[in-house]
């Protein structure tokens, strides 16, 4: 398989990414950003982007795609709506279209979080964006389209969290969100097992167009 990543410096994403690159049934590995990520490996090629509303200049390296996974995200501190709604909208789904208009039966998957909200009209500025960008992936008409709710993320291989604040949290008061995960078992995941649930729900599918923790973890097996 071809697959396209986004987000590949970021916590998710980098989970992703090392999980593909790994897996024996996919061959390239395509990832997009604004920078060059520090990873060298046979299967990667990197393309370094700059305008995340427009795609046409890299068109024909996206030709040939089975699948595209869409990690690509930001904290909603400080940001307006507009500001949010940009980034995690407007760039998520102008990448989409792109690659579905050259790639008609390829696998999409995204990731929100636990707590978005698919009605759209909620309080929560962050859910409702993401609620709105889940729900326009799955109207977009792929083959196969995957919307991924991962709650508490547990970080292994290395990976760091962009965020500050996550990472202070991931250093100092790790061992709670393990005892959490003893106690709620199905309610935290890891990002290797994200990234197997990614490409396992592309080659055989799932029973459910959202996946929350516990089925994150049924699919990655």
């Amino acid at each position: 398989m071809k697959v396209v990543i986004t987000g590949g410096s970021g916590m998710v994403g980098r989970g992703v990414l090392l999980e593909c690159l790994d897996h024996e049934k996919i061959s390239e590995v395509i990832s997009i950003g604004r920078s060059e990520i520090d990873l060298s490996h046979p299967k990667l090629t990197q393309i370094v982007h700059k305008d995340f509303l427009d795609y046409s200049s890299i068109k024909e390296q996206l030709k040939g795609v089975d699948a595209a996974y869409l990690n690509m995200g930001i904290s909603a501190v400080g940001l307006s709506e507009a500001q949010y709604k940009e980034i995690t909208y407007d760039y998520t789904l102008a990448l989409a279209k792109q690659l579905l208009e050259l790639n008609p039966m390829m696998t999409c998957t995204y990731v929100s979080g636990v707590g978005t909200d698919s009605s759209e009209k909620g309080r929560t500025m962050w859910a409702r964006v993401k609620g709105k960008t889940e729900n326009d992936l799955l109207k977009l008409g792929f083959k196969k389209a995957f919307m991924f709710r991962p709650g508490t993320i547990i970080p292994l291989r290395g990976i760091k969290s962009k965020t500050n604040l996550y990472q202070f949290f991931y250093d100092y008061f790790m061992w709670l969100i393990k005892f959490f995960k003893l106690l709620f078992p199905k309610s935290i995941v890891n990002t290797t097992q994200i990234g197997l649930a990614m490409i396992n729900v592309t080659l055989r599918g799932f029973d459910k167009k959202v996946l929350g923790p516990s089925d994150i973890q049924k699919a990655a097996k």
